[in-house]
């Protein structure tokens, strides 16, 4: 009985709910693209995967300017503050749709000129899933500010299953295509979208409490704090352009299996960054200069050793991996060795991701901005050089480790001008969380069994 109530006590954690919800969503990730791997011809995965990269960084540029600022005004705040942030973040969100839908109108008449499969297909449906997302999108900050991660599995769980059955539907009634699975991909998010709306999670009534002077701070806020969420998403893009432009769709789709695994390495730090946010604000907000930084250190910390286990399970089994997801076809191509490369990366992928947030919530996102564009730098001469010399999807991957390295490099300076830490320090700390950690579960699991039965 004592394990069950331990698993049911689990679910109210709103660290497990954030990590069960991206656990599920990457398992339905996973599951679809191993689907559309086997379905479609290799070069129409790799327009799939240019088109998707695309759209991700569109609405990482939302998100980047919304999320970090919504959750750092909303959290700890009046009922008052609250709607007021709510409806001026509606108000913003409003207005970079439309200037998607504006840019989009302009765009398309250039459609006819460009040869590329992969920018057709995004211009052609650009608008649509704007549209289509915005609400959903507004629902995620909501029960995010609001640290309901259980609403939020279920928004996502609604998207997902819907978008993952209907194509399956189209695959066994021989119907897939790539216009379909966009298609697909679009009503799915229409869908999610009517229901968040009818159910209220997206607050948007709370949209004429709106003030000129939150609009402005949220602007001002997000105009720098945007380079948080960009960076990850916008060196992949950037890796796509040059991948499909210099070595086609073909070279792209092998790319993006063996990245796509990195979902491993993603849900917790998705997760724990999710849900650590607001706790990193809150002690901000309150003063607690020491008990912030402390958190900080111990999710770098415990986050990065539980991944360095998972990197090294991962590069001793890629090729069954890969094979698992891609099928047979791709277990001799670049795809495990790819794997193998981006997991030994992500063991820096905490102290990049944590850093950024505590630039965020010690207000100092220009730092965050400044150096997003100096890793751009970086990340496109090293690309450049790359494929120059090497003409080869490894030294793109590879390239990648340069602009993780810089940032880490650019955020520790000004965080530990904030509050003094050393670098090492952070893995000490979460090497002793982490045992205290597992100790205790074990002591929950077994000991207070042994307690009853005597």
């Amino acid at each position: 009985m004592s394990f069950i109530k331990t698993i049911l006590s689990s679910f109210k954690n709103i660290h497990f709910q954030s990590l069960l919800g991206n656990g599920v969503m990457a398992v339905f990730g996973v599951v679809t693209i191993a689907i559309l791997y086997r379905a479609l011809p290799v070069k129409e995965i790799g327009l799939y995967v240019f088109f998707m990269m695309i759209w991700g960084l569109v609405d990482t540029i939302r998100s980047g300017f919304l999320t970090i600022a919504f959750v750092k005004f909303y959290s700890g705040t009046t009922r008052e503050r609250a709607d007021e942030v709510i409806g001026s973040a509606w108000c913003f969100a409003l207005i970079i749709t439309g200037c998607c839908i504006l840019l989009n109108m302009l765009t398309f008449s250039l459609s006819s000129y460009i040869t590329n499969e992969g920018m057709i297909l995004f211009l052609q449906y650009f608008s649509l899933i704007s549209l289509a997302t915005l609400p959903l999108f507004m629902a995620n900050l909501v029960v995010q500010g609001d640290k309901r991660f259980d609403r939020l599995l279920w928004l996502r769980l609604i998207n997902q299953v819907f978008f993952t059955g209907t194509v399956i539907v189209l695959i066994f009634l021989k119907k897939a295509s790539l216009t379909s699975i966009v298609l697909t991909f679009i009503g799915s998010n229409f869908i999610a979208s009517l229901c968040v709306l009818c159910l209220g999670w997206t607050r948007v009534g709370a949209i004429r409490k709106m003030t000129r002077s939150c609009f402005m701070e949220i602007f001002h806020f997000g105009k720098y704090s945007v380079g948080s969420g960009l960076s990850a998403n916008l060196f992949r893009v950037t890796d796509a352009f040059f991948i499909n432009f210099f070595l086609g769709p073909s070279a792209l789709a092998v790319y993006n299996l063996g990245g796509r695994l990195m979902q491993i390495i993603e849900i917790p730090l998705m997760s724990f960054a999710a849900s650590g946010m607001p706790s990193l604000s809150t002690y901000y907000n309150n003063g607690q200069k020491a008990e912030m930084m402390y958190v900080m250190k111990k999710m770098i910390g415990m986050l990065s050793i539980c991944i360095l286990g998972i990197a090294v399970v991962s590069i001793i089994f890629a090729e069954p991996i890969i094979g698992l997801i891609g099928g047979a076809k791709y277990m001799d191509t670049e795809a495990p060795n790819l794997f193998r490369i981006f997991m030994t990366m992500a063991i820096l992928f905490p102290a990049d991701r944590y850093f950024s947030l505590g630039l965020d919530v010690i207000h100092l996102p220009k730092i965050n901005f400044y150096k997003l564009l100096i890793m751009l730098a970086v990340n496109l001469t090293a690309d450049y050089v790359g494929i120059a010399i090497f003409h080869s999807v490894y030294a793109v991957a590879a390239a990648d480790v340069f602009p993780v390295i810089v940032a880490i490099i650019i955020a520790y300076f000004p965080l530990n001008k904030f509050h003094n830490f050393s670098f090492w320090g952070m893995y000490v700390v979460g090497y002793k969380e982490l045992v205290l950690f597992v100790r205790k579960i074990y002591f929950t699991l077994f000991n207070r069994d042994k307690a009853l039965n005597n």
